[in-house]
């Protein structure tokens, strides 16, 4: 039952130092054994749990994170959300993803702040024009909402973009989907945790993994900080960290970690009600609901497992959103920051069993790790509850890299990723 709070309650309730309140989840010790045991607590993580309660009666289940919920990449991110991708795999992936946070709120009773305010690329020259066609016709193929828009469209969208004669990359035309947009990302979290703990799960933190139990060929568990904890279906959704849980396990993953930076502005009055992108500048930027410009590039070249930005990949980005909002130059930064992503050879997720049985697998989503969280836990439980894959789930198995069926999304981000 959900309870309501007056604004009077509500201030009180501030006053009182928020006694009155309820945990939105329990903190418990961990038990000695679980039917499934999920490790990272970041939204991939926490949505595993809760479709594994919510779709497959599969309560007894422990999350365990190292930090604190949400606090890896769920939390360090730029926030979009959308499905225009270009192969038909990636595709139905992300449009399942999209269909969900549609209706998040509602299923979780828990407002995620999804605002589908719409994604627009900019396209730079006829030569792109003509690749940018090609694109939406795939899309459109694929059942994916993406239009080709000329560039007086583009002026009704995004107004404030520099659209002169004199602007250095000039602007053509633009590729537009309208049901994309962004969300509150420790919202995405926090609804996630709240919903899972109410069926049940238990939501472990600041409990570090330090090796697999493994007896007869198969994953039996984990050993942490807190002590054994045995399960005889695990799955890993670390994101960046992917590789080394990997060799915990024995085995090796394809998959390379970067640092995604961005970085944030002074808040402003609302400017820009969309999220737009450049290729030619490799920056994009939306506007948040407390008005900052939320601005983000391409990943730095550079293996690390860093969680800070750096001043040469900001001077890229923040000389890039020059070139396509001019007057957003006076404005101050407020944060600048990194997430750790793993990025494999084709740029498309790894999911399945690894090569130890009983571990799951629900990484390599590169930058595409926030717009991919619900259709990545659902297909994540949909595994470990059934033993197989979705049919959704298995162009992405790790055998791919032996059979040479490659998805390669490189360019699915619009900029160099």
């Amino acid at each position: 039952m959900t309870r309501h709070y007056s604004l009077l309650s509500l201030i009180k309730e501030g006053f009182a130092n928020q006694k009155g309140w309820q945990p939105a989840w329990r903190s418990p010790e961990p038990k000695a054994r679980y039917d499934a045991i999920i490790i990272g607590g970041g939204g991939h993580g926490l949505a595993t749990a809760y479709y594994l309660a919510k779709n497959h009666g599969i309560t007894n289940v422990a999350i365990i994170e190292k930090g604190w919920l949400g606090g890896g990449n769920t939390g360090r991110n730029t926030t979009t959300i959308r499905s225009n991708y270009f192969y038909p795999e990636s595709a139905a992936l992300y449009e399942r993803s999209l269909q969900l946070y549609e209706g998040l709120s509602k299923d979780l009773n828990y407002n995620v702040m999804f605002s589908q305010r719409g994604v627009l690329t900019m396209v730079h020259s006829k030569g792109e024009m003509e690749i940018a066609a090609r694109l939406v016709n795939a899309m459109q193929i694929n059942g994916i909402d993406s239009e080709l828009l000329d560039i007086e469209a583009c002026k009704k969208i995004v107004p404030l973009y520099d659209f002169s004669s004199k602007s250095r990359f000039q602007v053509l035309g633009g590729v537009w989907q309208g049901r994309a947009g962004v969300a509150r990302h420790d919202a995405v979290a926090w609804g996630y945790a709240r919903a899972a703990d109410r069926l049940g799960v238990d939501i472990i933190q600041n409990c570090e993994v330090t090796e697999f139990i493994i007896e007869g060929g198969r994953c039996r568990g984990v050993m942490t900080s807190k002590g054994p904890i045995r399960s005889d279906k695990v799955s890993l959704s670390v994101a960046g960290n992917s590789s080394q849980m990997a060799a915990k396990a024995g085995f090796r993953l394809p998959v390379i970690s970067y640092t995604l930076q961005a970085c944030v502005s002074e808040p402003v009055k609302p400017i820009l009600d969309t999220v737009v992108l450049a290729p030619a500048t490799a920056t994009y930027v939306s506007q948040s609901d407390k008005g900052e410009l939320v601005i983000g590039g391409g990943i730095d070249r550079v293996p690390s497992y860093a969680q800070r930005g750096n001043l040469p990949a900001l001077e890229v980005v923040l000389s890039g959103l020059m070139e396509m909002f001019p007057t957003v130059g006076q404005l101050k930064l407020m944060r600048q920051w990194g997430g750790v992503v793993d990025v494999t050879p084709d740029s498309s997720p790894i999911m399945g069993e690894s090569p130890l049985p009983g571990l799951y697998l629900n990484c390599g989503w590169g930058t595409g790790g926030f717009k991919s969280i619900p259709v990545g836990g659902e297909m994540t439980a949909y595994m470990m509850a059934n033993g197989k894959h979705h049919d959704l789930t298995r162009p992405f198995d790790l055998d791919r890299f032996q059979t040479g069926r490659l998805i390669d999304e490189a360019a699915g981000s619009g900029i160099a990723h």
